[in-house]
């Protein structure tokens, strides 16, 4: 990751689950079975070269296993 979280995620929202999720094979393969869904919300972050920002971040969750490949969609404040 290029960022670090630095509050809470608030504002969760799924997006996808189940037969939905278009990766839900390679997701699979690289992390094991399970329940996955694709989710958004909303955090702050710590950038690399050390801002900090408001976020709209997407990831990919399963019961048991955690979440992974958690990217930034946009920024939500002004900078």
């Amino acid at each position: 990751m290029t960022f670090e979280l630095v509050s809470a995620i608030s504002n969760i929202t799924t997006i996808a689950a189940g037969a939905s999720v278009r990766v839900r094979k390679a997701l699979r393969k690289a992390y094991g079975p399970g329940r996955w869904r694709k989710l958004k919300g909303t955090a702050t972050v710590r950038l690399r070269n050390g801002q900090l920002r408001r976020v709209e971040l997407h990831w990919y969750e399963a019961h048991g296993i955690g979440r992974h490949d958690m990217k930034i969609k946009r920024y939500v404040d002004q900078p």
